[in-house]
């Protein structure tokens, strides 16, 4: 147990005990009598914080009260009372108990009371929090059978059983929405349900004596019942390669772990084994953790993985190929690597400890978190194509959607769906699980979704084969292997250039024009597997096929569109050949998708930076300007030197898309085996010549 979970404990034990002393009526001189010996202490007013150490010192009883008709019998009560508290101070528990339950007998009052009060605070010093909690029950049935109305109402200060049980019923409740269905309880290796993880930490000590404070304590902070409840429940991830033989939920349920011998055990049993040496009590193994035949339970469990490999204490990954000699580099080479759930869970997990074949820590490093190993880190990095830091400290998203694509391209699975369930929480998105679809379609919903909510069509830049759910994405997740397509960018210096000569030819109407234009382009959005694609269009005018073997699979056209320099386009398709002299009914266009981009307007969507880390955008104006111009006249000019911008950038190098109109009137994208890139002719004439739509592409 954490040392804060057990001082937040012991303060609990502090503020009862001072509580406790208020039951205690003032001495014949007018105040409570202490041992000359103790510190004023804490007042149930003003409750000690949760970091406060445990001291029998905390728990004071004082002197009890006489009257004329039992002085004897309160003043032995007193005598044996103090003696009793001051045997706590030196953790004296028995001798301590012995003498409570001697006040307890005097049957005087409040000796009765008094002496419950001590039996409990001395059995919950001594750890026996089951008798504690029995004997603050008796002490708060005295407190109601107290003739003295004032005596009865110091039960208020204390909590009933039923409502410290709620409280901590509530931060249990708390702490499993985030924990998975079913975990194996490492210490009777038995697989328990939510039903039976609530049952285990009941019988618990750490149960009891949680229990045994709240009751004595209204004002325990909630977050203290939420520690202790957390530490408790806390639990181990295993991130593995699937092989032979792998135990399932019907192969463990109610039986125990550790007294089976069937094939493909060992693993699970020495799994169990660590985390339970780690000092944890659950553990969660995907393989026999999972109802694989209950439908709901599969989907909430696979799109809860991510979040449960996040919020658990430790993720041990196991690398059943790497042999206890491996030197560095082992890892990179490892099955593991290579396996499409494993990329998440090595995301998700926030600490992490790698183990070899025989469960020894790879390259011995004993670190309580391999996330904080410099060189086991880099490995990965080198191995996965994940910055380090990344890995270190990733954090689900919409964000760079191409670059988390390409990490998944050349993974594995068994299921071929599985390769788009796995990226999922890497998104941060929750989807339908349909096992069965396919694996085109399974990646068509997951890259629709990305597509439709943050309107990133890095996603739509790829090489290969087309999907059958949309032409505009690919059939594979390999098509994202190759690294993204890379445009020549211009210089500032190039820019402002730029800039300055199109003012003598653009007018600001014609600028903003274009400008407003493209600022208002909806984002692109999916209705019935059908992409609206927002586009600057060019007609294409010709298509000519190149002469080629008869044998090709693959053909090369000669393109011309309006506007656009000459292009050599292959694919697999066979397309029509036209000219402005022989023209087709077919329309054809060359097409660059709308990025927003463009515009080099803040971004809002969520970033972590605030407002004033943001860089302040550079003027191309002198600052000399603002010396003679009005706000309106100086915001006038910034815009109309932005929308110049835009259309330098427009005039640059950019990936097309070549779209084939079908019988509908939609589109269809025609797959190239490299990237198309295209280019305005007349950079100078961009502003007259755009033709802007949103296309319907199947």
């Amino acid at each position: 147990m954490s040392r804060d979970i057990e001082g937040s404990r012991a303060c609990t034990i502090t503020r009862a005990a001072d509580a406790q002393s208020q039951l205690i009526p003032e001495s014949p001189r007018g105040r409570p009598e202490t041992s000359p010996d103790r510190s004023s202490g804490l007042s149930s007013s003003h409750p000690a914080p949760c970091h406060c150490q445990a001291s029998s010192s905390n728990f004071q009883i004082l002197a009890i009260n006489t009257n004329p008709s039992s002085t004897l019998s309160s003043a032995s009560s007193a005598i044996v009372a103090n003696r009793s508290n001051a045997r706590l101070d030196k953790m004296f528990c028995e001798d301590a108990l012995l003498d409570a339950q001697k006040v307890i007998e005097l049957r005087v009052e409040p000796s009765p009371r008094v002496g419950y009060q001590l039996k409990h605070v001395a059995l919950h010093v001594a750890r026996r929090y089951s008798e504690a909690i029995k004997a603050f029950q008796m002490m708060r049935a005295k407190l109601d059978s107290a003739r003295d109305t004032q005596i009865r109402k110091l039960r208020e200060k204390y909590i009933s059983p039923s409502k410290a049980e709620g409280d901590i019923q509530k931060s249990i409740d708390a702490q499993l929405y985030t924990a998975p269905l079913r975990l194996l309880n490492t210490t009777t290796g038995r697989l328990c349900d939510r039903g039976a993880q609530i049952s285990a930490f009941k019988k618990s000590t750490e149960y009891n004596k949680l229990l045994s404070s709240v009751m004595t304590h209204p004002d325990l902070p909630v977050g203290c019942i939420a520690d202790t409840v957390a530490a408790y429940f806390r639990y181990v991830m295993l991130s593995h390669r699937w092989e032979e033989n792998e135990p399932l939920l019907h192969d463990i349920q109610d039986k125990i772990v550790y007294k089976l011998n069937a094939p493909g055990l060992t693993k699970l049993q020495s799994f169990c084994k660590v985390a339970r040496q780690a000092g944890y009590h659950w553990a969660w193994v995907d393989s026999c953790c999972i109802d694989q035949n209950n439908n709901a339970e599969l989907q909430k469990s696979i799109n809860s993985t991510f979040a449960w490999y996040h919020h658990s204490a430790l993720t041990v990954v196991y690398l059943s190929d790497v042999s206890p000699s491996s030197k560095s580099g082992a890892l990179a080479k490892s099955a593991w690597n290579t396996r499409g759930w494993t990329v998440p869970e090595f995301l998700a997990s926030k600490v992490i400890r790698f183990h070899q074949q025989d469960w020894t820590p790879y390259l011995d490093d004993i670190s309580p978190n391999h996330k904080q190993s410099v060189e086991i880190m880099h490995e990965l990095e080198d191995a996965t194509g994940i910055d380090a830091r990344v890995i270190v400290a990733f954090q689900p998203g919409m964000r760079n959607a191409r670059e988390k694509l390409q990490w998944a391209s050349m993974r594995v699975t068994t299921a071929p769906e599985d390769i788009a369930y796995s990226l999922f929480g890497i998104f941060g998105i929750q989807l339908p699980i349909l096992y069965g679809e396919n694996a085109q379609n399974a990646l068509g919903r997951l890259l629709q979704e990305i597509i439709a909510r943050s309107g990133d069509i890095t996603a739509l830049d790829w090489i290969g084969q087309p999907s059958e759910f949309n032409s505009c994405l690919p059939a594979d997740i390999t098509s994202y292997a190759a690294p993204p397509c890379t445009l020549p960018t211009l210089s500032e210096d190039k820019i402002q250039t730029a800039v300055s000569s199109l003012r003598h030819t653009v007018t600001v109407g014609q600028a903003s024009k274009l400008f407003n234009q493209l600022e208002q382009l909806s984002a692109p959005r999916f209705a019935n597997c059908r992409l609206h694609l927002p586009c600057i269009v060019f007609p294409v005018t010709e298509v000519r096929r190149k002469p080629g073997a008869a044998h090709e699979t693959s053909f090369t056209y000669s393109v011309k569109a309006d506007g656009l320099g000459d292009l050599l386009i292959t694919t697999e398709e066979r397309l029509l050949q036209f000219s402005r002299l022989r023209p087709t009914r077919q329309t054809f266009l060359l097409v660059l998708p709308w990025d927003r981009r463009l515009l080099e307007l803040p971004d809002f969507a969520g970033d972590a930076e605030s407002i004033g880390d943001w860089p302040q955008p550079e003027s191309s104006l002198d600052d000399s300007v603002g010396d003679w111009m009005g706000d309106e006249e100086l915001a006038d000019s910034e815009s109309y030197s932005r929308a110049l911008r835009l259309i330098v950038r427009l005039g640059q190098p950019f990936g097309a898309f070549l779209l084939a109109q079908q019988r509908g009137g939609e589109y269809k994208r025609i797959a190239s085996d490299h990237d198309i890139i295209a280019q305005v002719v007349d950079g100078a004439s961009v502003h007259s010549m755009m033709d802007i739509r949103t296309l319907e592409i199947l």
